[in-house]
């Protein structure tokens, strides 16, 4: 019982800041503080501003097409009469609400994954790994795009979603494994097993803290993989074009022939504003990845 307390206790450590790290502060470093700062700019507008709106973006013909950038319409309208802002705003919650959900689903997926075919082993694990390499060489975008004609017109917001999830987690379980291999074989391990130690107590108390780092950056720039999976799909015209999001204003306005009307702002907005998100996305995941190896020594 003291052992699982202490594995308990170890293991939540690396989570919380040390006393001395307490004392003197949380030292963040420059990227992830620029990456966290820019992503809570966009989280907090995205979330918050659409309860300020009294109107469906969707809705065609509110206000009068092709209208330039004012007071009333920060961004202008585009040529189905919609405030061009407004639509820009639901189109970044909708892609970061399908980002995580997609990041969550495959972060776990393949950390269970990833994790039990690493430590078990034996028919397990070749049983796993065949299914695993089947998914990562099957050629993911030509069949997005397969199944995005098929469900053209049919397909929910959340039924892209689970396609990406299905072909999201593989590569994230085969690097999972790889480092769960190569911890199974240690000495703690051992002892761990002798002490009694079931096989999820020993995966969850001493294998896990081992791979987090990797899954908190693996989560990030799953987020990543989503958008902008969903929005190069969209931007052909192959996803859900009825909900809001940063692809489908893209698809809209190239639909629409923005650039040759004069209505620049229509497709030069949603284009910042992604970069701006991967930008954060980006510089949070290697931000954290620094921390990380600062804390375990390596830097």
């Amino acid at each position: 019982m003291n052992s699982i307390l202490r594995l308990k206790r170890d293991w939540f450590s690396l989570f919380l800041p040390s006393r001395g790290t307490q004392r003197r502060g949380l030292k963040l470093n420059l990227r992830l503080r620029l990456g966290l700062a820019i992503l809570a700019v966009l989280v907090v507008a995205s979330f918050t501003l659409p309860f300020f709106s009294d109107v469906d973006p969707m809705q065609q013909g509110t206000y009068a097409k092709n209208l330039p950038p004012s007071w009333e319409h920060l961004l202008g309208t585009n040529s189905q009469g919609q405030d061009i802002f407004w639509f820009l705003v639901f189109a970044m919650r909708n892609s970061l609400l399908l980002g995580v959900a997609v990041s969550f689903c495959v972060t776990v997926i393949a950390t269970l994954v990833g994790l039990s075919a690493g430590y078990i082993g034996g028919w397990y694990e070749r049983v796993v790994m065949l299914l695993t390499d089947s998914f990562i060489i099957i050629p993911v975008f030509p069949i997005l795009i397969v199944l995005g004609a098929l469900f053209r017109g049919r397909a929910s917001f959340w039924l892209v979603g689970m396609i990406l999830v299905i072909f999201g987690w593989a590569w994230g379980a085969r690097t999972v494994r790889s480092m769960a291999l190569s911890i199974r074989e240690r000495e703690f391990i051992n002892m761990a097993r002798f002490s009694g130690a079931n096989t999820m107590q020993i995966i969850l108390w001493e294998v896990f803290p081992y791979v987090y780092a990797y899954m908190v950056v693996g989560f990030i720039n799953a987020i990543l993989y989503a958008i902008n999976t969903e929005a190069a799909l969209a931007v052909i015209g192959l996803s859900n074009l009825e909900v809001p999001t940063l692809g489908s204003i893209i698809f809209w306005a190239l639909n629409y022939n923005a650039m040759f009307i004069g209505q620049y702002t229509w497709i030069v907005a949603p284009v910042i504003a992604t970069v701006l998100l991967f930008l954060g996305l980006f510089l949070t995941s290697t931000g954290y990845n620094e921390l990380y190896a600062a804390k375990r020594g390596h830097s």
